[in-house]
């Protein structure tokens, strides 16, 4: 048995699965198909043709710790998702933000609010975007990478599994960190290799190619291989790796 508000719109097209709740003046297009258990929070516009699975939970109402930097808005538009898009099992995504056309958004990966996200994008299994995160056109972010607080990632971005990026030199103490709290600048055709950490406020550069396991203490020079712990230019990219 489901719950729909009568405010909700549900296109005669789409389908709702078992035990699903859908809150007050939720649109859901044409030809979306809603998974079991599923709750869609008030407001959120699904896109034609969007598949969410089981146990997601769209358009949640952030609430900040007491002691959060960032605190929780009251203000906050509906969330958006575009057409065929793909919202995994148990994801949360959390209202205001907006995710574009043809994105995937993997199980168990959870994208807070205040986050753009592009078209065709991939937001890998178990993948956490924090708040205040800009995502481009078809990057792709996968499984257990960590996109922290005030990122950007352009487009065509490749982030390998179990990336980590920061944005607190402070590491939570002093009340000097909140004018310097800055995540990442990750330009247009770069790649982040696996279990890498970029510090904060570092800009990787267009079409930088970071190697597996770099730690990232300093903006890097376009075009060019890094790797090792500082990370350290090893030579140019390749003119074959560069995007046409």
């Amino acid at each position: 048995m489901n719950f729909i508000a009568e405010s909700a719109f549900v296109d005669s097209t789409s389908s709702v699965g078992h035990f699903s709740v859908i809150e007050d003046h939720v649109k859901i297009g044409p030809n979306v198909q809603i998974g079991n258990r599923v709750t869609i929070h008030e407001g959120t516009e699904i896109g034609e043709g969007t598949v969410v699975f089981d146990g997601a939970v769209i358009g949640k109402a952030p609430k900040a710790g007491k002691t959060s930097t960032v605190k929780a808005q009251s203000d906050l538009k509906p969330l958006t998702i575009g057409k065929d898009c793909t919202i995994g099992a148990n994801a949360v995504l959390y209202s205001g933000s907006s995710i574009g056309d043809s994105t995937l958004i993997a199980d168990l990966a959870s994208v807070r609010e205040n986050v753009t996200i592009g078209d065709l994008v991939i937001v890998g299994r178990g993948v956490t975007v924090e708040n205040f995160v800009t995502i481009g056109t078809k990057t792709k972010i996968q499984s257990n990478s960590y996109i922290t607080a005030y990122s950007t990632l352009e487009e065509q971005v490749f982030i390998a599994p179990c990336v980590t990026t920061t944005n607190d030199n402070y590491m939570g103490r002093t009340e000097e960190r909140f004018d310097k709290i800055k995540g990442a600048i990750v330009k247009k055709g770069a790649r982040v290799g696996g279990a890498s950490i970029i510090l904060p406020g570092i800009t990787i550069e267009e079409e930088t190619f970071v190697a597996a396991g770099a730690l990232v203490t300093k903006d890097t020079e376009p075009k060019t291989v890094i790797k090792g712990l500082p990370a350290k230019v090893l030579r140019p990219v390749e003119e074959r790796e560069l995007l046409k």
